[in-house]
């Protein structure tokens, strides 16, 4: 295979027997090409080993993909990419696309004509075909919290989560609780599943029963927390503590204890998880678990910009760690 770009395109072209200018729409991102001729080229441009030179018409700007916008762990992401962005002279764009495990399949489509520095995805990851394509047009990305676990060539910052859960629990277990039940996030993510895992960890080093009424799969947002927490205080032996894993759902817990005549912690204690500054704030101030979800959106910021100047980094995967902030909704059981 000949070394120089045209050349190159020009044989992947006539081997897949299209033109040379569908070669290059499928590189610029348009998209007035069949996505299976998209993919057909890809694959043959990605086994090729044809990489996009970094280009001057790429925009200095970073991408931060969500799935949703609409609370404070959001917030806390948001500002620490942009604090690292400012700092590299570059613009933030913030997209919102997809599904908690992965943007829209349309996003690629965008993204490829944007052009940015790098991209930043959070709570997704990645289909093997769109890793690709980024890879082929020379945009980096990292992932902060995989819903997953991605594979080992994916860059991503994720924290203790296994750690965060057993935390809380032995928290409450020392307080001398023993009906402790645990909401948890998704099933089918893995911080939910960790964070459970640490949970039961803790309950069988202390050689506690665990329920199965008392392990719950939420969603990491209110309504989930609130829900779950009404059916576990309806049980003829209800908890008398609740580890919810995720400040929201710790909020839902809230509202079903008030709901149902309960003080906490006098009747029930409640442990959340992600310490975002609304817990502080409560009333009693909540005790939750520490995740630097501030530190992870800089940490894969920068690991996106140096991957972007042609660095490779010593290792593609990082966990942060957690720490439980102990304030006023947790205390021993009643009498």
């Amino acid at each position: 295979m000949a070394t120089d770009a045209r050349v190159t395109l020009a044989e992947i072209a006539a081997e897949a027997g299209v033109s040379l200018a569908t070669v290059s729409k499928v590189l610029n991102g348009r998209t007035d090409v069949s996505a299976s001729t998209r993919a057909r080229l890809e694959e043959d441009l990605a086994r090729h080993g044809y990489r996009r030179r970094n280009s001057t018409q790429r925009g200095e700007f970073v991408e931060l993909v969500f799935p949703e916008l609409e609370s404070a762990w959001s917030i806390e992401v948001i500002e620490g990419v942009e604090g690292v962005v400012k700092a590299a002279g570059l613009s933030l764009v913030l997209t919102v696309s997809g599904n908690r495990h992965a943007p829209a399949e349309e996003w690629i489509e965008g993204v490829l004509r944007r052009r940015p520095v790098g991209v930043v995805m959070v709570f997704s990851d990645l289909a093997p075909p769109q890793r690709e394509t980024l890879r082929l047009r020379g945009i980096p990305f990292a992932v902060v919290d995989p819903a997953g676990d991605p594979p080992d060539d994916v860059p991503s910052i994720g924290s203790a989560n296994w750690s965060g859960g057993l935390m809380a629990t032995r928290h409450l277990i020392e307080l001398g609780h023993r009906r402790i039940a645990a909401i948890t996030g998704p099933e089918d993510m893995m911080c939910s599943l960790a964070r459970l895992d640490g949970y039961r960890s803790a309950m069988n080093a202390a050689g506690l029963p665990v329920d199965p009424a008392w392990e719950r799969f939420g969603d990491f947002h209110t309504t989930g927390g609130e829900s779950h927490t009404r059916e576990l205080l309806a049980l003829a032996e209800p908890p008398t503590a609740i580890f919810a894993g995720s400040d929201l759902q710790a909020l839902g817990a809230f509202a079903a204890a008030r709901d149902a005549g309960l003080s906490v912690p006098s009747d029930l204690s409640i442990v959340g998880y992600d310490d975002i500054p609304l817990m502080r704030s409560m009333t009693p101030p909540v005790t939750t678990v520490h995740q630097p979800l501030r530190r992870m959106g800089e940490e894969a910021t920068r690991l996106v910009l140096r991957m972007a100047d042609g660095e490779q980094p010593e290792t593609l995967r990082m966990d942060l760690a957690t720490h439980l902030v102990v304030r006023g909704s947790t205390a021993a059981p009643a009498a």
